[in-house]
């Protein structure tokens, strides 16, 4: 499969793990198999627009996330932005929700 394939494909795995969710959780949720949600986390399936549509929803995500690389790598060079990613990625969900609770309260 094509290289864009197996982009999508990482981020679509990335933020299905963020989530806590296992492929057959998300393919549940989109009314599919595990075995598809697989075949595209790695690139291998080819995948419709409405179907990455569905997908982002199901993650609290937008479909634009898989293709902004320079956002990315700008948040890799902000030391506390990226230890707070990295923190909060090794929690579970309900932690992740948590935290951003706090934090939006605090900003207030």
């Amino acid at each position: 499969m094509s290289l864009l394939a197996k982009t999508i494909g990482k981020q679509i795995r990335h933020y299905r793990t963020l989530k806590g969710w296992t492929q057959e959780q998300l393919a549940e949720v989109l009314e599919s198999q595990g075995t598809y949600i697989g075949r595209v986390e790695r690139g291998e399936q080819n995948i419709q627009i409405q179907t990455l549509e569905k997908i982002a929803n199901a993650l609290n995500t937008s479909v634009c996330v898989s293709f902004d690389h320079e956002q990315f790598e700008q948040l890799k060079s902000d030391e506390w932005i990226w230890k707070t990613i990295m923190l909060l990625k090794q929690q579970d969900i309900r932690d992740q929700e948590r935290a951003f609770r706090v934090l939006c309260e605090m900003f207030r």
